[in-house]
């Protein structure tokens, strides 16, 4: 039986991957009369009189919604709402497991952004952050731009910003196994979506060098044609040089690949091109390239975002972590810094003494990355002046 039906078989079994479990037992009056009537007024007269109590007396203090349209579930596609169900679950036991959090999926069928909007910002008072997921772009930029307008708790959108986190943290380390310069890197990214321009913005804002973004039609540039927003926005920061031309075009001389596309779309020729290339194929379950061809054409360092291969690079490593650290001091939002912060912790997580080219990135299964970017987050909230409580 192979993984596909190991995994529907458990989950048939499971019958959901999560559950709600009370934290306060109900065996006596006394319990019911706490917990409930006529107990339970006091904490909701609290809080009708101070909003802010109300992170104190419920769970929302910890308490996170997974959010999705299904437009874009894994390498799936539009699959709709339901079908998207199972990887919200998923999101949500690994919130549990890796940091504490406790998360609650929410699935909503629109495609609307005015719908979506005005329904996540209405439920928003039971949660203490938004966790966007699986929502296609370009759609998904403004939908996270609006929320974050609305919402008095962080939205992230963790296609989009975990992606690019995890991202940062790997070519932090592959960057010193390979002796490259910070600054004078040439970067390409292909795959010019939400997780694509997410990657492209913080590696910019972080000064790894050049950013060259390439789609289906090949190298982006600044005044193109047909670019969607967030496209356009990135335009006018990357592709220092005005390039044109294909992704072969772009790759020659490069010292890294970032791929967040399709398969096979790289060859051990375009490899062979760049400058001892670090190269990130992504996209999943079947990368751009294969790590045993990227290596075939002279790649130095390799990461995918599969469990069978060295140095995967999955946003299990940042999410959780995140989250806590800015739930523990009830952060008004994730900013920029607190990005580039948390990637610079979980690349820290491996001393400069282990790093080698199989060995730039923690495991996902490292439990102990989450408390790391907890405290950078949570740090950062504080330093900006955006935490709203002390750190728990």
């Amino acid at each position: 039986m192979d993984i596909n039906q190991e995994s529907l078989k458990m989950h048939y079994e499971l019958g959901g991957k999560i559950e709600v479990i009370s934290r306060k037992k109900i065996e006596t009056r006394e319990d019911l009369s706490l917990a409930y009537t006529p107990g339970v007024a006091e904490p909701c007269r609290v809080i009708a009189k101070d909003y802010e109590q109300s992170f104190l007396l419920t769970r929302r203090q910890n308490l996170v919604a997974v959010v999705t349209d299904g437009t874009a579930v894994l390498g799936l596609g539009d699959i709709g709402p339901a079908a998207g169900m199972p990887v919200m679950e998923g999101k949500c036991a690994l919130f549990k497991e890796f940091a504490g959090v406790d998360a609650f999926p929410i699935c909503i069928d629109s495609k609307d952004v005015d719908t979506i909007v005005q329904t996540v910002y209405l439920i928003s008072k039971s949660f203490g952050g938004i966790n966007l997921e699986d929502i296609s772009a370009p759609r998904c930029f403004e939908v996270e731009r609006r929320l974050k307008e609305l919402c008095d708790i962080p939205v992230f959108h963790d296609d989009q910003h975990g992606t690019a986190i995890v991202v940062a943290a790997a070519l932090i380390n592959a960057a010193k196994v390979t002796g490259k310069e910070m600054g004078k890197m040439r970067i390409v990214i292909n795959g010019a979506g939400a997780a694509g321009i997410a990657i492209g913005k913080l590696l910019i804002r972080m000064g790894f060098g050049n950013v060259i973004m390439c789609d289906i039609n090949g190298i982006i540039c600044e005044g193109d044609e047909g670019l969607n927003p967030g496209q356009e926005e990135i335009s006018h920061i990357s592709n220092a040089a005005h390039e044109h031309g294909l992704l072969a075009d772009a790759m020659k001389g490069a010292d890294a690949f970032i791929g967040v596309s399709r398969p096979n779309l790289v060859t051990k020729e375009m490899v062979a091109s760049m400058n001892r290339g670090i190269v990130f194929a992504m996209a999943n379950p079947v990368p751009e390239i294969m790590p045993d061809e990227a290596k075939a054409g002279g790649a130095a360092v390799v990461g995918t975002g599969r469990s069978d291969f060295p140095n995967q690079i999955n946003n299990v490593l940042v999410f959780p972590g995140l989250f806590k650290g800015a739930l523990s001091v009830r952060a008004k939002e994730i900013t920029e810094t607190m990005k580039e912060r948390a990637a610079y912790a979980i690349a820290g997580m491996i001393p400069e003494a282990e790093l080698t080219a199989e060995n730039v990135i923690p495991s996902p299964l490292d439990k102990s990355v989450a408390d790391v970017v907890a405290k950078a987050v949570a740090d950062t909230a504080v330093e900006e002046g955006i935490a709203r409580a002390a750190v728990r």
